[in-house]
């Protein structure tokens, strides 16, 4: 019988610029300019990261939900503020 599919993720290092978040054998930076909801996060919050499909993670302590590819091209995710 097989088991239950995981998917993992870590993150490995942190400084005030980024931090780098393993995904089974690739490794991503996530930088705070392009994803600014992690930047005064502890390293607690940051490190409590579920993976819970292949392409979605989520940080519950800082209620944070991003598409894996959305790290790996922020570029074809712009942040767009509805506020004036």
């Amino acid at each position: 019988m097989p088991g239950i599919a995981t998917f993992a993720a870590e993150v490995a290092h942190v400084c005030k610029h980024c931090f780098w978040l393993l995904l089974d054998d690739e490794e991503l930076v996530v930088p705070f300019s392009d994803f600014p909801w992690f930047k005064a996060a502890m390293i607690e919050q940051l490190s409590e990261v579920e993976r819970t499909t292949e392409n979605h993670l989520y940080w519950p302590a800082i209620d944070v939900d991003l598409s894996v590819e959305s790290i790996r091209n922020p570029e074809t995710f712009p942040l767009v503020s509805q506020m004036r």
